[in-house]
């Protein structure tokens, strides 16, 4: 995760194929309910950072993301996997999305997300993905006229890293697979 970039723009042609990359994500029912609003110019990404985060230079996270050249809204469309769901060829006991313990668009578009950054590496790009606070969708809605039935999951910045920005390992305890995985039972340890 590049949290600071040099301020080159990036090339068409690498963000056309880090943003077809996005679009590769697996889907429930083939549904692909997502979209990918994509903000290039400074005037659109002020406008984020204005509904985001309000005036002055923030902290030092806020500080290096707002140097990103690209930023990518990550939406999903709940309706399209209600509609999915709904057709004839989708029998049984999951025509009804609304009652999925789990929300496979907010997944699937988060699967989405994943790709992007991957794609990024693969162009020797940076990027991070980031969460939106709820008292700011509203107003990221309203300034890029997000339609109501979609609903913002994440945002990817993607740039050129800045001269010393890379990827450090979190200071937090990495888990492993001996406390993470379990073998044919939960709580009996993965031993290999």
């Amino acid at each position: 995760m590049v949290r600071r970039y040099d301020g080159r723009p990036v090339g068409d042609e690498a963000l056309e194929r880090v943003l077809s990359a996005g679009l590769r994500a697996p889907s429930a029912g083939n549904s692909q309910g997502r979209d990918l609003l994509v903000l290039r110019t400074a005037a659109e990404r002020a406008r984020f950072w204005a509904a985001t985060a309000g005036p002055g230079p923030g902290d030092a996270w806020l500080a290096g993301m707002r140097t990103a050249p690209v930023l990518v809204l990550l939406l999903a469309d709940p309706g399209a996997y209600a509609r999915r769901y709904a057709a004839p060829d989708k029998p049984g006991p999951d025509r009804d999305a609304g009652t999925w313990e789990v929300s496979w668009p907010d997944v699937d578009t988060g699967m989405s997300g994943l790709l992007l950054l991957l794609a990024a590496v693969e162009e020797g790009l940076g990027a991070c993905l980031f969460g939106v606070p709820a008292a700011a969708r509203a107003g990221v809605r309203e300034a890029f006229a997000v339609p109501a039935d979609r609903r913002l999951v994440a945002v990817v910045s993607l740039g050129h890293p800045a001269p010393g920005e890379v990827s450090r390992p979190s200071r937090r305890h990495r888990r492993t697979l001996a406390d993470t995985a379990h073998a044919g039972r939960f709580g009996v340890p993965w031993g290999g």
